[in-house]
């Protein structure tokens, strides 16, 4: 039935093209934004996992800073110890040709005292960011001696937020302890102390400038010899166990650099669009709009029609 009143195709014409429209205008934001999950509105409970991952995935990274910075502070003193146990072999080094008959113990001490200053020099430089593993107070406050880099971030199933550490005790790597005599350098040499002709007490103060070539002085001059190579060993243990550290916060940081990662793919299967989907699906509503466009106008020109009747 034709009515002027009432133009029921015009009507479900409009309504069709009206749904073709909003679904061309969501999938050209998908397109123009390029994610299907834009906000709380395309899909609450992905929205709400997205932004809570996507924060989550901004902890890991300032976690990447702090072991970046964990890292650096390793390595200075890793290298620092390095430096220190290279300086202790040329020190003992002067030291055996200090037995020789005739060798000048006051020109050899002369040498081992810059040697003894170099020593300090290292121990107190190597500083990152104010903090010194190799030269600080473990008698006075111990627990300064417990380093702690920040690790990891995780959340619970309860949506509980946590950060893990690497705790580090520096305790069996300082040289120099500022608070007592419990650093590798120095802390007490018996072989030192219990000398006739050596004066001092530790690795850096000994001075050796008054022994003679009596078969007494070189027995102590041997025995501190044995001493300084038994630091060496303490110190090559100490650089083993920083390298050990360093290792472990490598493996970390690699660790939270992929886990970051698989975040951000985590969070793009839920939010992103699919590009090639979307870009089919515009193409259909484009062609399916422009023959709503011509059903809406076939449907007006039904009332056109009706005119004619009266001609």
């Amino acid at each position: 039935m034709s009515s002027l009143l009432t133009n029921s195709s015009a009507m479900v014409a409009l309504t069709t093209l009206r749904g073709i429209n909003m679904d061309l205008a969501d999938t050209q934001n998908r397109i123009s934004t390029g994610m299907r999950v834009a906000d709380a509105s395309d899909n609450a409970a992905y929205w709400s996992i997205a932004t809570t991952m996507r924060s989550d995935n901004e902890a890991l990274s300032a976690v990447q800073d702090a072991l970046g910075l964990g890292a650096a502070t390793v390595d200075v003193a890793f290298t620092a110890m390095d430096a220190a146990t290279d300086v202790v072999s040329e020190i003992k080094a002067k030291l055996v040709a200090a037995t020789d008959d005739g060798a000048d113990k006051a020109k050899i001490q002369s040498d081992i005292g810059e040697l003894q200053n170099q020593l300090e020099t290292i121990a107190n430089s190597a500083t990152f960011n104010g903090e010194n593993w190799l030269s600080q107070d473990i008698t006075t406050t111990p627990a300064d001696a417990i380093k702690s880099v920040t690790g990891g971030f995780t959340r619970n199933a309860a949506g509980e937020a946590s950060l893990q550490t690497i705790t580090i005790d520096t305790t069996n790597v300082t040289l120099i302890d500022g608070g007592g005599t419990a650093g590798i350098l120095n802390s007490d040499i018996a072989e030192v102390t219990g000398a006739a002709n050596i004066s001092g007490d530790h690795l850096l103060n000994f001075n050796i400038s008054g022994l003679t070539d009596s078969a007494a002085d070189k027995a102590d001059l041997q025995s501190l010899i044995t001493a300084i190579d038994a630091k060496l060993g303490t110190m090559t243990d100490a650089a083993t166990e920083l390298g050990s550290v360093k290792a472990r916060i490598d493996m970390q940081t690699e660790f939270v650099k992929n886990l970051s990662d698989a975040v951000s793919r985590g969070v793009g299967q839920l939010v992103d669009a699919d590009m090639n989907a979307e870009s089919t699906r515009l193409q259909a509503l484009q062609t399916q709009q422009q023959l709503g466009i011509q059903a809406l106008s076939i449907a007006n020109s039904g009332s056109q029609n009706i005119l004619s009747l009266f001609r």
